[in-house]
């Protein structure tokens, strides 16, 4: 049985990725743990009046925080009837990294998906210390991030955007093919470069990640660096329906390092469909 860890602020966002969950998933057993984090390490700064006082407002975040949690579980108790599926739920004091990974190490889960709002100034900012950090932050699982305009109907292509100058084990790819054998999707290996010609490295890269992907449907995709790795793929995705698109959590890729370009960042603000990070080392 997948084990998949749900993310949840009671937002709409936070709802559509767990319709979206449900639906990507419909056909396969699952067990879906929603999880919900609330922190209150702020108690430890504070003199012993001020504890007691931001107690209360901590004891009611507690409150809120089941009292919503009980209402999502009710709702698809009442309304979400596949056999497939097992619900639960957790509300825990914890900053939201701290609270996913304890509970993807301590029940071993599958997967992590959260939703995403694009956004710019602030709004960035401030997602920044939520999705983005979690992205960078979370090691040793895999992450799909949800669009909040996103409306999943069914999966024909994943899009998986590579440099091919990383080594690709089963086991780290596993989410990307145990999705494309799910629903039969075509993997589209996309390469955004200035030049396509491959150095050693790279073509050995390549034919393995070409054995890795055996039995499945696959292609090889050069994409035409423009203004931006994130701007061609951007571009490049526009033109395919019914996709997600998947790409390795580098913290130090090798673009980031010749133009300083941020491209999981940017990705994970501003794709307009589904994104599989895949763990960093594979």
């Amino acid at each position: 049985m997948r084990k998949i860890l749900l993310t949840t602020d009671f937002s709409d966002n936070a709802w559509n990725a767990i319709f979206t969950a449900l639906k990507v998933f419909a056909n396969e057993k699952c067990e879906f743990t929603i999880l919900h984090a609330y922190e209150p390490s702020m108690l430890n700064l504070l003199d012993s009046k001020n504890q007691k006082r931001l107690g209360v407002i901590y004891d009611s975040l507690s409150q809120y925080s089941e009292k919503e949690m009980q209402e999502v579980l009710n709702y698809l108790g009442t309304n979400h009837h596949n056999p497939n599926h097992r619900v639960n739920g957790i509300s825990k004091a914890a900053t939201l990294t701290e609270a996913i990974e304890e509970e993807s190490k301590e029940k071993d889960m599958d997967l992590l998906i959260m939703g995403t709002q694009g956004a710019t100034g602030a709004k960035e900012v401030f997602m920044g210390s939520n999705t983005v950090k979690a992205i960078k932050t979370v090691k040793n699982i895999p992450i799909l991030t949800v669009p909040s305009a996103y409306n999943f109907q069914r999966l024909k292509d994943i899009i998986f955007a590579t440099d091919f100058m990383q080594q690709y084990e089963k086991h780290g790819l596993q989410p990307l093919t145990d999705l494309a054998k799910l629903w039969d999707a075509n993997v589209k290996i996309a390469h955004v470069a200035v030049s396509f010609v491959l150095n050693d490295t790279q073509k050995k890269n390549k034919s393995v990640l070409e054995q890795r992907l055996k039995g499945l449907k696959h292609e090889f995709v050069e994409i035409p660096f423009t203004t931006s790795i994130s701007n061609a793929l951007d571009t490049y995705v526009d033109t395919i329906d019914d996709a997600i698109l998947s790409i390795i959590r580098h913290h130090h890729t090798f673009w980031q390092k010749v133009i300083g370009e941020p491209v999981i960042k940017k990705i994970a603000f501003h794709s307009n469909i589904p994104v599989l990070f895949l763990p960093e080392h594979i």
